[in-house]
């Protein structure tokens, strides 16, 4: 049953949440608070004071069509065209994973070595697989004087990332690169002080078994690690140190159970020392920092 055209915002929070709830949608009152505060153009908190508001009709149709797509199972940051990191917004479509809240260890990390750094020494950090831009944009925010070379394979992502720079006043300071890896880098040997991924690490054979949001309609290229989720990760810890500074930091994110396969990499390279790991909010080991010998 459609809600009739004029109805209030707080009707509209009630109706909306009970469809997502019929379609088993997770927090669904979370999402009819997203998805109402993004049609009326206000934070979730300002809603507080539209609740008595009355919605015209064709608002009210726009919400219908956003409720048949999340249905459907599309993730709700890729229907409201944004999503927020780091305490930032991002524009994310298909062509982009959607920034998760994990990442922001890697960028805690990222800032809190770039801080120790010596004062005029110049920071200069490469983020590859950037995707939308939130791990290199992140930290281009918070460290004014850091530059960062971004990678990405895909020229759709490296486009979302450079209007993210844009709409985070940063582009300046970014340079984004399509390339694999560090395949078009190869006029900056020795040249970074950090460099930071979030590759792809899932198994491919787990790329089946993914929550119906990940599986349709999230990139497989920016999941599928290979057979075991490491081929990236591999390539990664082996070619970094070609590209750091002497004792420069590689911070890479890794997936559950990786953690083991990934220390014995950085063991077997010999190119590293000060290895190590953190746990994410739910206790996985998440995120690794070496530093180049």
């Amino acid at each position: 049953m459609s809600p009739s055209p004029g109805k209030s915002v707080f009707d509209l929070i009630l109706w909306t949440e009970e469809r997502l709830r019929e379609c088993r949608v997770e927090e669904p009152r979370r999402e009819a608070l997203f998805m109402l505060s993004h049609l009326m153009g206000v934070k979730p908190a300002e809603l507080l004071r539209r609740f008595t508001h009355r919605v015209n009709g064709s608002k009210v149709d726009v919400l219908q069509e956003w409720i048949e797509r999340r249905a459907r199972h599309e993730p709700l940051q890729y229907i409201l065209g944004e999503t927020e990191f780091w305490g930032l917004s991002f524009m994310v479509d298909p062509s982009v994973l959607i920034p998760r809240p994990e990442t922001e260890h890697l960028v805690e990390e990222a800032i809190r070595l770039l801080r120790t750094m010596q004062p005029g020494q110049e920071l200069l950090v490469c983020d590859l697989c950037t995707g939308c831009g939130c791990i290199a944009i992140s930290i281009a925010k918070e460290v004014p004087s850091a530059r960062l070379i971004a990678t990405d394979i895909s020229p759709q992502a490296l486009h979302i990332a450079f209007k993210n720079a844009e709409l985070n006043r940063v582009e300046d300071r970014i340079r984004f690169i399509e390339g694999d890896l560090f395949t078009p880098l190869s006029g900056y040997k020795e040249a970074f002080c950090l460099i930071t991924s979030n590759p792809p690490y899932v198994r491919r054979d787990e790329l089946n078994g993914l929550q119906p949001e990940v599986r349709l309609y999230e990139p497989h290229i920016a999941l599928d690690g290979g057979s075991e989720g490491l081929s990236f990760i591999s390539t990664i810890v082996e070619q970094a140190p070609y590209y750091l500074k002497q004792g420069g930091h590689l911070i890479l994110e890794i997936g559950h159970g990786q953690k083991e396969k990934v220390l014995e990499m950085f063991e077997r390279s010999d190119e590293f020392t000060d290895v190590r790991v953190r746990k994410d909010y739910s206790g996985t080991d998440r995120v690794i920092t070496a530093r180049r010998k």
